[in-house]
């Protein structure tokens, strides 16, 4: 069945950061358990997931609180890195980003 969405559905959003460097540090963490556990553990994993983290704390420093602007953010900075040595994409790591920082939220 085809469900037709008329009206635009509502950002999601994050309070505003009161430790952006903490925020940072625990998404670091819980990404690369993420990617750990998703397939293998890679030593690029933590490279990947710091990367992420650094994004996400300087998007978050610069004020941002929308989820999905979050997620295009890492989206379109992770297409530079070499993703070569590891089964995951810039696609695949935001998609991990939202389910983590929506589970965050309390969102399922």
């Amino acid at each position: 069945m085809l469900v037709v969405v008329t009206e635009p559905l509502a950002p999601i959003t994050l309070p505003p950061a009161q430790d952006a460097t903490a925020e940072g540090q625990w998404l670091c963490a819980a990404l690369q358990d993420w990617l750990d556990h998703e397939f293998i553990p890679e030593a690029v994993n933590s490279d990947i997931a710091r990367r992420v983290a650094q994004i996400y704390e300087r998007q978050r420093l610069e004020g941002e609180t929308d989820v999905g602007c979050l997620l295009l953010a890492i989206l379109l900075e992770m297409r530079g890195f070499d993703f070569s040595q590891s089964f995951f994409s810039e696609f695949a790591v935001a998609n991990a980003v939202s389910e983590l920082l929506l589970r965050q939220l309390g969102i399922p």
